[in-house]
């Protein structure tokens, strides 16, 4: 009888040290001042710079991809959905006014493909550099047996710094305030379960065929990765008075936005005054979902508020507009219980 070993019981210890080797350089890709450790390490270490801090906060925050992974797999695509990963947890941090540091990411799969997983964290990486955060550390898990052949799934962990007195809670947001809108780039990495269901079972498409005037595959705009607003953000903190700010995911505006926003105050949007991206009016004509449902579970293109004075809002656009991004004046805060209220 022979003996058995590892390998043999689906863990391949080299295949791990491989991809080790290979995202080294795309890991050091995303040094910024403060790392002080390489990859490899049991931690990792990196100094807080908190000079001109009165009173340094930690904000960390976590997040995966979701079902968006099952379009990487079929299209056998694997170099966007890092990107994803790092957008869902440092677009959830910025929102408090912080400064996204460093990320780590875990990785779990049946068997180690050191080609797809090294796709994986080129994206991380991207996203990375996208945020100005560093990649300082990470895990990959072979679990044979425990995911699908070709299947993988991942999670992400992110921490950055603010000054508490420059926080962001929506604390200062008061009635007749403006609310920004910044286009998405699509789903984002939210809302696929329905949205697979539509297009690949109600509509029986197929992952590569045309999706109505985007001229491209559903499964190729499906895996647009999500926007990253950590640097025009912060960078619109520094030009105008942002009272409030709140990160557009599962829920859509009608649930994500009355989370920043105090007691005794709603939202009144306007759902004609931003450009609703092609991706959304196929998902909701070919699976006959209504608007309300649609506003609830899709961020419908505006995948992040942001909440200024009302004599601020043309500077807020000009400043967004001039770091690249597509900015819209969605709409104002009213009086009221705290909802959003669409017309």
């Amino acid at each position: 009888m022979s003996k058995l070993t590892y390998k043999a019981a689906g863990v391949d210890i080299d295949a791990g040290s491989e991809l080790v080797e290979r995202i080294k350089p795309m890991v050091a890709e995303t040094s910024i001042p403060g790392v002080l450790s390489g990859l490899g390490g049991f931690g990792g270490l990196f100094g807080l710079d908190t000079a001109g801090m009165a009173e340094p906060v930690l904000v960390s925050g976590t997040d995966g991809v979701g079902t968006k992974l099952k379009l990487a797999f079929g299209l056998n695509r694997h170099n966007t959905v890092g990107i994803d990963l790092v957008a869902m947890c440092v677009n959830d941090i910025v929102v408090t006014g912080a400064k996204p540091l460093f990320f780590l990411d875990y990785f779990a799969t049946g068997r180690l493909d050191v080609d797809a997983a090294s796709q994986v964290v080129r994206g991380i990486a991207d996203g990375c550099k996208q945020a100005g955060c560093a990649l300082i550390g990470g895990e990959t898990a072979e679990m044979p047996g425990f995911y699908p052949a070709g299947e993988y799934d991942m999670a992400g962990f992110a921490v950055g710094v603010v000054d508490r007195p420059r926080i962001i809670d929506g604390a200062r947001v008061r009635v007749g305030d403006a609310i920004i809108g910044l286009a998405s780039s699509g789903l984002h990495s939210n809302g696929f379960s329905l949205a697979r269901k539509v297009f690949f079972e109600a509509a029986g498409m197929g992952l590569n065929d045309p999706l109505g005037a985007t001229g491209r595959g559903v499964g190729e705009v499906l895996l647009t990765p999500t926007r990253i607003y950590v640097k025009p953000v912060l960078a619109l903190i520094e030009a105008c008075d942002v009272r409030a700010l709140a990160h557009i995911t599962g829920g859509g505006i009608t649930e994500n936005l009355p989370r920043v926003l105090p007691e005794g105050v709603s939202a009144r949007i306007d759902p004609r005054s931003w450009e609703v991206p092609a991706v959304f009016t196929e998902l909701a004509r070919l699976g006959g979902v209504a608007p309300d449902e649609m506003l609830r579970t899709f961020n419908m293109g505006i995948g992040m508020c942001v909440v200024v004075p009302a004599e601020q809002a043309d500077l807020a656009l000009r400043t967004l507009e001039g770091l690249g991004e597509k900015a819209f004046r969605i709409g104002g805060t009213v009086a009221g219980d705290g909802r959003v209220l669409y017309g």
